[in-house]
Parts: C-alpha cells; structure tokens; sequence
C-alpha cells in the first residue's frame, strides 16, 4: 500500500506536457502499480481468512506455507479439511502423507479425513496400507475406515442372509434321502491386500452355502452330520472359498441344524407312480395296437369274403358257356 500511494504522489508532481497529457512511460508505470497493488490486496485479502488455519498448522508442526493455502483458495480446495487432516496425521505419527496428495484425492472427489483415519488407524494397528491405496479404495466406492476396522476386529455374516436370499436355512440331502436344513455364521476379516476387486460378502456368502449343501450331500447318513455338524465346516473351511475375495475366512460355525423331509423317499414314491403311469402308457399303447390289428383283420376278412362272392358269381356263367360250346353234357340217368 505504501507504494502504491507513493507512486501516486509521484505521478501527481510529475510535470505537464504542452498537450496537457501524461508521459506514456509514466502511465505504464501506474497502470502496472496499480495491478501490482490489487492483487496484492487480493493476496492480502485471502492470506486473512487462512492466517488462523496457517498459524494452526505451525503451532502443531504440520507447516503448510501461506502462499499454499492461497492456492488452495483459488483451486477450491477447503483448506480447513487440508490443515485438519494433516494436523491430524502428523501427531498421529504419520508424516508421510503430503498436502498435495491430500489436495489431489480432495479435487477428484474422495474423503480426505476418512482416508486420514483409516491411515491412522492402521498404522496403530500395524497394518500395512499406503496412501494410494487407500485412496483408490475410497474412490472405488468402499468405506477404508471401515475396512481397515474389520480387519482389527472380525465381522460375522450370516448364511443365508434371509433379508438378501429370502431362504431362512440352506437345504441339502444326504445320500441316504433324508433333508436337512442348517444355518452357518461366517466370521471374516478384510484382506486389504484384495479390497480393490476383490468379490463382497455377497460372493462369501453364495460359496459357503455352496459348500455346506455340498459336504452335506457328500454324507451317507443324516445321522453323521447331526453327530458332528465341525464335519461341514472343516469341509467347506478346506476348500479355500476366500479366494480372490476381500474378506479372510476366520471360521465357520454351523449355529443350528434341523431335520426336514425325507426327500428320497418322496422321490422314490414319484418315481414309482411315474413308472405306474409309463407302464399304463405302454398297456394303452399295446391294447391300441391289438384292437386296431382286429380291426385290420376284420376288413381283410370282409374283403376276402367279397372276393369269394365276385368269384361264385363267375360259376353259373362259366357253366352256360361250357353248355353252349358243347364241353358240359347231361347224362340221361340224371
């Protein structure tokens, strides 16, 4: 300001041509004075509304430069978000995270102090998670905080979930007919390392069911599974059903099993009314070709019968003309 207002007074005492007008130098030096001066009031202007945020981030040893946070102004960058969260990591003990990767993830739409968080939150708990990472978890859509969360304390899935499946139980046959109808609670845990494209709980909940109908099946006797029901989860556990998923199987536990219907029996008992039925077709079939046989042979019968007919028509004329050609003689006894 104080330039400003002397190069003012400087072109105010400069002396007047004849023609009453300015020098051209002098005018470029007051134009560019005077844009000199307004964008430093803007500078001015803007650096105040950040100095409590500026001088927040000094006192807490997260430094962030003044001239920085006028660029974030002008970027849209809220830099209330930018100093919290880089205060926040800094005296978290992660200092690895720099403001122009915040100010990126920021501009492309992510959250920053969720991403923060999970950060911190696994750097307490030892897991190993890197700023790219958990930046493009958050962008594919995924809550990191809560992923890295799940992977310090487990989480438990019920299969089936009625509320996606509708189906309260899953339903598998022995070899021996006999149904059953169990209920499994899967305990799982994040594996960060697959979160991005890895299947969801979706995918873990379709293959456990997929595997408990058949260790179920592969049984000879219901009778077995009711006397160990660790028989289904130690044969679904070993069929590695984690695999290229987000979660970790931690263990499968059976939480109820019941006996349903005896569907073998039910099966054989169809099968034999569907044989019945077979065997009655093959009868019908039978006896409509034994009466349409009859029917053949009676109007083969008919025909021959017209054919002896026609042929004793053909007597007396055959008579009449042996007479006339003198080859029939009646003999006078007669």
């Amino acid at each position: 300001m104080h330039s400003l207002n002397s190069t003012i007074l400087l072109a105010q005492d400069l002396p007047v041509a004849a023609s009453g007008e300015l020098d051209f130098v002098t005018v470029l030096l007051i134009c560019l004075a005077v844009i000199f001066g307004m964008i430093l009031l803007v500078f001015v202007g803007i650096f105040a509304s950040v100095m409590s945020l500026w001088f927040r981030a000094f006192m807490s040893g997260a430094y962030i430069g003044p001239l920085q946070m006028v660029v974030m102004k002008l970027k849209k960058v809220n830099p209330q978000i930018i100093v919290d969260c880089r205060v926040m990591s800094v005296q978290a003990g992660v200092a690895n995270i720099t403001t122009n990767a915040m100010e990126s993830h920021y501009l492309a739409g992510g959250n920053v102090p969720l991403v923060v968080r999970a950060l911190i939150a696994a750097h307490r708990a030892q897991i190993a998670l890197d700023w790219n990472t958990a930046a493009a978890i958050d962008l594919a859509g995924r809550n990191v905080l809560e992923a890295v969360q799940t992977s310090v304390k487990t989480k438990v899935i019920d299969c089936p979930d009625p509320s996606r499946t509708g189906r309260p139980t899953l339903d598998g046959i022995a070899k021996n007919g006999i149904q059953l109808k169990a209920k499994a609670r899967v305990t799982v845990r994040t594996n960060i390392t697959q979160l991005i494209g890895g299947a969801t709980e979706e995918t873990i909940i379709a293959r456990v069911g997929e595997g408990i109908v058949s260790a179920i099946g592969s049984c000879e006797s219901h009778k077995d599974v009711l006397a160990n029901p660790m028989l289904i989860a130690r044969a679904v556990l070993a069929k590695g059903l984690d695999s290229q998923t987000a979660y970790e199987i931690v263990s499968i536990d059976i939480a109820d099993i019941d006996v349903g219907d005896n569907v073998g029996a039910r099966l054989q008992a169809d099968q034999a009314e569907a044989d019945m039925r077979i065997a009655r077709a093959h009868a019908e079939e039978r006896r409509a070709a034994a009466v349409a046989e009859e029917q053949e042979m009676r109007a083969l019968t008919q025909e021959n019968q017209a054919e002896v007919v026609l042929s004793e028509s053909e007597i007396p004329k055959a008579m009449a003309a042996a007479y006339r050609g003198g080859n029939l003689r009646v003999s006078k006894e007669s």
